[in-house]
């Protein structure tokens, strides 16, 4: 099924069950009003939103309205915890090469992570509002998923059981911000404002089989003022798996139900053809690495950060060509 929270005045919103193919939705106000509700009580309330959701699906819902991802928050407006992954190595080597230094061994076993704001998270339509140009405005195109509880110590195959939704997310970045807060050695915070989420959290059915053990395989399409930029494999490069991201969360604590982990920049490799130059076809999910790559092979970045008006989209599409979470449309503003 798919979920979304619409705006309603509160801090939290007012949930919705939206039609697969996002063109209706019903207000699920007779089951639960808000997304936390049902992530506490998954097992109670979840069969009774999927009898909706097939009630939408085949016409049948009474109270039906259009779909309009305008009026969303993310989908869960606030959450108990967002815990953000970098499980791409493939980005990690590009920004470690761009400023030649090794990656080191650990990174490839043990997934890096930082713990974002979860206190105001913004919905996919609204604005991106940055104090600053000079901070360096970038875009970060991610899938996240949405946990149930999930005990201390749990393993990564289990972990994924205790997956509940996915989504896509905008992890926006200040990148011009983020070098004096790794110097002070406790990593990023200001350089890391609110993140936007798609208009729509799904269940892992939705995804049929291109949700295979922990990752997503579909294209994840990034495009900057109107031009694509990024047309990203999910699934085969990522070199952690969701199960592995909430295991390493879990490690020393418990999960509880509404935690948000996300994957980090989605990245692919290059091809490096017979003269050494290496192309990237399918493009970036972020400005930053577009910039390492120009640093890698011209000695230095020539592509700018986001400006004021600037647009960013970024959409997750099936095999059948439908839109799968709606779409991240957003404009950076200023205060």
């Amino acid at each position: 099924m798919k979920l979304a929270t619409y705006k309603d005045g509160s801090r939290d919103g007012q949930l919705v069950v939206v039609s697969r193919d996002l063109g209706t939705a019903h207000y699920a106000t007779g089951i639960a009003s808000k997304m936390q509700q049902v992530l506490d009580d998954w097992g109670f309330l979840s069969p009774q939103l999927q009898d909706l959701y097939d009630q939408l699906n085949s016409g049948r819902a009474r109270h039906a309205f259009p779909f309009d991802p305008a009026q969303c928050m993310a989908p869960l407006p606030r959450a108990y915890q967002w815990a953000d992954g970098s499980a791409y190595i493939n980005h990690v080597e590009l920004v470690r090469k761009a400023r030649n230094s090794e990656v080191p061994e650990s990174f490839y076993t043990d997934p890096l992570m930082y713990q974002g704001g979860s206190d105001d998270f913004i919905g996919p339509c609204d604005d991106v509002v940055v104090p600053s140009e000079a901070m360096g405005i970038d875009f970060e195109a991610e899938i996240a998923v949405v946990t149930g509880d999930v005990k201390m110590g749990t393993d990564a195959d289990q972990a994924l059981d205790g997956i509940r939704l996915v989504m896509i997310a905008n992890d926006v970045s200040l990148r011009n911000l983020i070098p004096a807060e790794l110097a002070k050695g406790f990593g990023f915070f200001q350089a890391k404002p609110a993140t936007a989420f798609g208009p729509v959290a799904v269940t892992l059915d939705e995804l049929g089989d291109a949700w295979d053990h922990g990752r997503l395989h579909l294209t994840v399409q990034s495009t900057w003022n109107g031009r694509k930029v990024g047309m990203c494999d999910a699934g085969p490069e990522m070199t952690f798996h969701f199960g592995q991201l909430i295991a390493h969360v879990a490690k020393t604590r418990n999960v509880r139900a509404g935690s948000i982990i996300g994957s980090g920049t989605v990245s692919n490799k290059g091809i490096t053809d017979a003269s050494g130059r290496t192309e990237w076809p399918k493009g970036y999910s972020c400005i930053a690495e577009k910039r390492c790559i120009e640093t890698i092979q011209d000695g230095k970045p020539s592509t700018e950060f986001m400006k004021f008006g600037d647009t960013i989209r970024i959409e997750v599409k099936g095999k059948d060509g439908a839109s799968i979470f709606g779409a991240i449309d957003q404009a950076i503003a200023a205060p």
